[in-house]
């Protein structure tokens, strides 16, 4: 089988991680690049769409292809994303490692820290996100079990969210977020590849039904260097 469009690919998509194709540059013209290649147009087409597929180029109309900047990744401070809806946007270069699952009962430190009721039962989960091959998120999840009955490690593999609105039927109407910058803690320092960072970032969050009901806190720390946190601001 002729896998040279996977080489191909495999050697730009290096070239665009390393800055050696720098981002909001054009890409080379298929033609070019069958020459570089010395391969047929139909083989750089192939590479091409992989590269598209897994979000390092834009195709433009009339163009071309616009090479994306994949160092930093937007993640949106006042809209609500799934983590899967992101990834969708990358790729395979995005991937959830589920490090706990398991049920724990609401105590006065935990409430005071969640804002949920004593006693009640919650979903405590964490999970790892792996971008381009390094864990560079930890989020920590508690999720009330009379709200979101049924959750299971596989579905946190996947995607709460989904299952929350598409299984459920439920609608996952706003949040409350604060945005802090911490010191890693141990388990940062255990679980995320830090790289020599001596902070994280920090987005802690209440989730709300529709019907206000708060069904999920969860607090999720970015290594700093791979996040652009954006939105959108009017003057009112």
């Amino acid at each position: 089988m002729n896998n040279k469009f996977i080489r191909i690919y495999e050697d730009i998509a290096g070239r665009i991680r390393s800055g050696d194709i720098e981002a909001g540059s054009l890409l080379q013209s298929e033609l070019d690049l069958s020459e570089r290649y010395q391969t047929s147009r139909e083989t750089i087409r192939k590479a091409l769409k992989m590269l598209y597929e897994e979000g390092y180029i834009q195709k433009i109309q009339g163009k071309g292809s616009i090479v994306l900047d994949i160092r930093k990744i937007d993640f949106p401070v006042s809209g609500l994303i799934s983590f899967k809806e992101l990834a969708q946007k990358m790729g395979h270069r995005a991937q959830t490692v589920v490090k706990l699952f398991e049920e724990q009962v609401v105590d006065q430190t935990l409430s005071q820290k969640t804002s949920f009721g004593l006693n009640e039962q919650l979903w405590q989960i964490n999970r790892v996100r792996k971008v381009d091959g390094e864990h560079v998120i930890l989020d920590k999840d508690y999720i009330s079990q009379r709200l979101i009955p049924g959750l299971n490690r596989e579905i946190c593999q996947d995607s709460i969210y989904e299952y929350v609105e598409q299984k459920l039927g439920l609608s996952i109407s706003y949040a409350k977020k604060e945005i802090l910058v911490e010191e890693p803690t141990d388990e940062d320092r255990h679980l995320l590849d830090l790289e020599g960072f001596h902070n994280v970032v920090v987005v802690r969050s209440q989730v709300y039904l529709e019907d206000t009901s708060q069904f999920q806190y969860t607090e999720s720390r970015h290594r700093p260097d791979k996040f652009i946190f954006v939105d959108f601001a009017r003057r009112k």
